[in-house]
């Protein structure tokens, strides 16, 4: 049975247009090319206000208009302060996960005409989708537990992926409708999402509990079931998982935690590179060896503390994207405030850039820079590839997370007023 909640009739022009247009989502890069009415943008979720900032997808950044992400807070709010054990897992959002926070924009992905924007809101435990034009609620999914997290969008922009993260669980949504297409199973805490390149198979890593105070390296075993889980994207069965204590330990590297955090495939999915938990560094995985490679640990800023227990989430460095000749990688040093770039070959770092609490690294529009959310500092930094050096910085709202390429039509510059 479908858990959608249906708030207005999806339009008879969208449906076909998603049928029409197999390009151009927020992941997938280039603009569809039957819609030369769009424009390539970055929308920047701010967590902690409920708000998606959307950018200019290159140079400047400049800002273009911003959405209201909640526009049914006091509906939400009621219905959860009337029930006490979604009360409760929502004032343990906010106490854990939200360092004091509540949690209203997590990630985001627009469909492929660029009419809609759909969001995951772990506060709310559930998905949404935001007609840019009018900000109104198109369609609206609970999913199955207590809080949503990381999504991820299919290659052809028709169906969105989301960890619901108390539930064990990944929901896949039509795009256009909100309706579930197929769900599955995965380990404690689902987190990062990934779909292959050529559609067929969708990635889970689950985190396990980031949120305990038993964060020393012996208590790791305390986190739970932590591991990768890859289905095929059709008949959502499991086809393949993947242990990386047994990868990490065979590396010779047990003192790390097996929670594998942001990832990023190389262009031809040779090679899986991914962050995890407590670890200033990345880790090269070989997928049809099955067995990590390199291992490359970045510089520790001495100012960060030692006491892992203060490190967000179980978080040292999050955020992590490859340049799309895959000649290069953005390390976001979370609790190390840098960001720096990453050689492939050689793994030698460039300069560390100075950034308050980066939370999410991406690839802006023309694929020349990084970009990356200081979560600290309410802005958004692009770093250039080829030098590593810094281009520009701009404001935008509480707590910027998670930054996707989109579009929207050309010409938008915020929701009516209504």
């Amino acid at each position: 049975m479908s858990r959608t909640v249906r708030t207005a009739r999806t339009p008879l022009r969208l449906l076909l247009a998603v049928c029409a247009l197999a390009a151009g989502t927020l992941a997938a890069g280039p603009a569809p090319s039957a819609a030369a009415d769009l424009r390539e943008v970055l929308f920047v979720g701010n967590n902690w206000d409920g708000t998606a900032d959307v950018l200019a997808s290159t140079g400047d950044l400049a800002g273009i208009g911003r959405i209201n992400v909640i526009p049914d807070k006091e509906e939400r709010l009621r219905e959860i302060y009337l029930n006490p054990v979604k009360l409760g897992f929502f004032l343990g959002i906010r106490a854990g996960a939200g360092e004091g926070h509540d949690q209203f924009a997590d990630d985001m992905y627009t469909t492929p005409d660029g009419s809609a924007v759909v969001v995951s809101r772990p506060s709310f435990a559930d998905v949404v989708s935001l007609d840019v034009r009018s900000g109104r609620i198109n369609w609206r999914f609970p999913v199955a537990g207590f809080r949503a997290d990381h999504m991820a969008v299919s290659p052809d922009g028709t169906r969105v992926a989301v960890s619901a993260s108390t539930a064990n669980t990944v929901h896949v949504l039509d795009i256009a409708t909100g309706r579930q297409t197929g769900s599955f199973a995965t380990g404690d805490k689902p987190h990062e999402n990934t779909f292959s390149r050529d559609g067929r198979f969708l990635w889970n890593s689950s985190i396990g509990d980031v949120t305990s105070a038993l964060d020393a390296p012996w208590l790791d075993w305390t986190k739970g079931d932590r591991k990768i889980t890859v289905v095929d994207a059709q008949t959502f069965r499991t086809v393949r998982v993947i242990d990386m204590r047994q990868r990490l330990d065979a590396f010779g590297r047990s003192d790390l935690s097996d929670a594998v955090r942001p990832m990023s495939f190389s262009p031809d999915e040779s090679k899986l590179y991914f962050q995890v938990s407590f670890f200033n560094g990345v880790v090269e995985y070989d997928v049809a060896t099955d067995r990590i490679t390199r291992i490359k640990e970045l510089p520790a800023n001495p100012a960060t503390s030692t006491d892992r227990t203060t490190w967000v989430n179980d978080s040292r460095h999050h955020g992590l994207s490859m340049s799309p000749d895959g000649t290069k990688l953005c390390v976001a040093g979370t609790m190390d405030d840098y960001a720096t770039v990453v050689d492939r070959a050689t793994l030698a770092q460039g300069p560390l850039v100075p950034a308050d609490k980066p939370y999410w690294a991406t690839v802006d529009g023309d694929g020349t820079a990084c970009v990356i959310s200081e979560s600290g500092a309410d802005r958004v930094t692009a770093i250039d590839f080829a030098t590593g050096a810094k281009r520009v910085s701009v404001p935008v709202g509480d707590h910027p997370q998670r930054v996707r390429l989109g579009h929207v039509p050309a010409g938008w510059s915020g929701p009516a007023a209504h």
